[in-house]
């Protein structure tokens, strides 16, 4: 199991479209994958789990990945959190 916290970077949160590219990164790995944040902890392959956070900017996520893929999908999950989704 792969434990990792992130801060969300880009001015808009955890919006829509970053909410759907968050899924749609996630479910290109076998690995189960959640988000925690503020004591609630949501599916992160589930976009309506994603959206229900409405995490805005600065928002600190614990994001925990367990399976064969685990590294790989912490790796790319981490870094596309890190990057604000491509918007920061």
């Amino acid at each position: 199991m792969i434990v990792q916290e992130v801060t969300i970077r880009n001015n808009a949160g955890l919006h829509t479209r970053p909410a759907a590219a968050v899924v749609k990164l996630a479910s290109k790995f076998k690995s189960d994958f959640f988000i925690e944040m503020d004591g609630s902890e949501i599916n992160a392959k589930s976009i309506i789990g994603v959206m229900s956070l409405a995490a805005p900017k600065g928002s600190r996520l614990v994001l925990r990945l367990e399976g064969d893929d685990e590294i790989e999908a912490a790796r790319q999950l981490v870094d596309f959190f890190e990057q604000g989704f491509g918007e920061a």
